[in-house]
């Protein structure tokens, strides 16, 4: 993979969107934090939330939720992880240690004390380690359709059903082989990903699709959206994985909101369900009856009202 600093310019128009469905447009900026630059989306004013998007996605997954949240009197701010959308391609830097600091970076960049943390899938996982490792820089953490890290760990390895509804990360631990399949007649499988694990409702359009289709055929993407799983995996019995899942024990502390489709083929509810062991705090458990592994995008009022009634409680432990 060639250095970002000396690599061609990335197309804008494939991550840059303007436009939200309610019309609204977003803010978009670059900023530095943990020695790369972040390309956030943003809108509204007040307290921060972040929004961390999952695989196979972008910041443009957080489309229904920003207009919701701005409205709510908070500032909505999607970012795109190390190695996705319109932020750096480095060529290291995706064990979730580190790119849990650059979340906390980019809170610090935006000038802001604290944030409310909101991650799917990946972005879910990453806002667990955040708010175990940096708990002054998360106020709140809510995380939809993964399990805590350490839960993810143990299911992995003991859990056949959850091992084989996993068995896409099995196949991103062969060298170039995902990035070619990702890439393939314009992203076919990343479409096909995300029809498979949405629930029989239907989740993103066609329209939605071909975006994410796209931003998945930017020159690296795919290669740094599979690098974090192969860490995951190929880190399980070696000591820097180890270190990672013994530094996973630290409780999370803040008010933890934990989002599930019933029918998530990806992560199973009884995988996620085990996560509240791990926080020391008021822990809310929403299970969304049929909906899958995109909660957001398959019911985004539902999910939006929960996520911003959920903020807005002062008692959020009742």
């Amino acid at each position: 993979m060639t250095d970002p600093a000396t690599s061609p310019a990335q197309p804008a128009s494939a991550v840059r969107i303007d436009e939200l469905p309610d019309g609204r447009k977003v803010i978009h900026r670059d900023v530095a934090a943990n020695g790369a630059r972040f390309h956030i989306a943003e809108l509204g004013d007040g307290p921060l939330v972040l929004l961390l998007h999952g695989f196979p996605q972008f910041w443009w997954t957080w489309r229904h939720q920003m207009g919701p949240l701005a409205d709510a009197g908070f500032r909505a701010v999607a970012m795109d992880l190390r190695g996705v959308g319109g932020s750096d391609r480095t060529p290291r830097g995706y064990d979730p240690a580190n790119l849990a600091l650059d979340i906390t970076g980019v809170i610090r960049s935006l000038g802001e004390p604290d944030a409310a943390l909101v991650g799917h899938d990946l972005g879910g996982y990453l806002a667990w380690t955040a708010a175990a490792m940096r708990p002054k820089l998360v106020r709140r953490l809510a995380v939809a359709s993964m399990s805590h890290p350490r839960r993810w760990r143990s299911s992995m390895l003991s859990d056949f059903r959850q091992t084989s509804a996993g068995s896409h990360i099995w196949g991103f631990q062969r060298p170039w082989i995902p990035e070619r399949q990702l890439t393939a007649d314009g992203g076919e499988l990343v479409g096909r990903l995300i029809r498979e694990w949405s629930g029989p409702g239907g989740g993103p359009d066609d329209e939605a699709v071909e975006v994410y289709r796209r931003a998945m055929c930017v020159p690296s993407t795919a290669h740094c959206s599979v690098e974090p799983y192969r860490w995951m995996v190929r880190s399980l019995l070696r000591p820097d994985g180890l270190q990672f899942n013994r530094r996973m024990k630290r409780p999370v502390r803040v008010p933890t909101l934990h989002l599930h489709g019933s029918l998530d083929p990806v992560m199973r509810t009884r995988t996620a369900a085990g996560s509240g062991e791990y926080v020391e705090a008021p822990y809310r458990w929403r299970l969304f009856d049929g909906l899958g592994h995109f909660p957001h995008e398959e019911d985004p009022a539902a999910f939006s009202a929960e996520l911003v009634n959920w903020l807005k409680d002062p008692e959020p432990d009742r």
